[in-house]
């Protein structure tokens, strides 16, 4: 993996490509799979570490914002932040930073990005308990204080299989994204 995460934004920097037209399918599906009430938060999350969340969650948000909706995409994974590094950006101060700060519920520390209609919330400062902060009552206040602030707020967690914030998290947003990687064994 390179240092400069920004190129892993396909659907910029290649938008007519086969896999950009993959995360707009995949946008598309995410908004007719809830017709009845729109998903306005959402958790992504793989199985195991390094099948590609974080770009797929980026990529995803990307194409979200294209479609005109203003977006946050907020990077709980604090365990292993990625989204500053695909973006470019400071990761402080942050979501933790918003979790302990009361003047930052009504002013989060949202970064612009390159992208019109997308911000990030990057991580902030890496905390000693993570399920905890994300099991706590403070964290739904600052879900819904971001939903004042967008559209569509998305969650990139860590996976699942290492440790319980991805399951967590789930519990307070609408919807849950498992990312899948397809390993192919070599049969030589």
């Amino acid at each position: 993996m390179t240092d400069d995460r920004s190129s892993t934004l396909i659907t910029i920097s290649n938008p007519r490509s086969p896999i950009s037209e993959a995360y707009r399918t995949l946008r598309t599906n995410l908004e007719f799979s809830s017709l009845d009430k729109a998903l306005r938060t959402m958790v992504v999350t793989s199985a195991s570490p390094e099948e590609g969340k974080s770009t797929t969650l980026a990529n995803l948000a990307v194409t979200i914002a294209q479609a005109g909706k203003k977006v946050i995409l907020v990077d709980c994974d604090l365990r292993r932040p990625a989204l500053h590094q695909i973006f470019n950006a400071r990761t402080t101060p942050g979501f933790t930073d918003m979790m302990r700060d009361d003047a930052l519920m009504s002013n989060p520390p949202l970064q612009e990005t390159s992208i019109a209609n997308l911000r990030l919330l990057a991580s902030g400062t890496i905390p000693p308990n993570p399920s905890e902060l994300l099991a706590s009552r403070r964290m739904g206040e600052v879900i819904a204080a971001l939903q004042l602030q967008a559209e569509v707020v998305l969650f990139d967690a860590p996976p699942i299989i290492a440790v319980t914030d991805a399951a967590v998290l789930s519990s307070k947003v609408d919807a849950v994204l498992l990312k899948v990687a397809k390993w192919i064994a070599d049969k030589a």
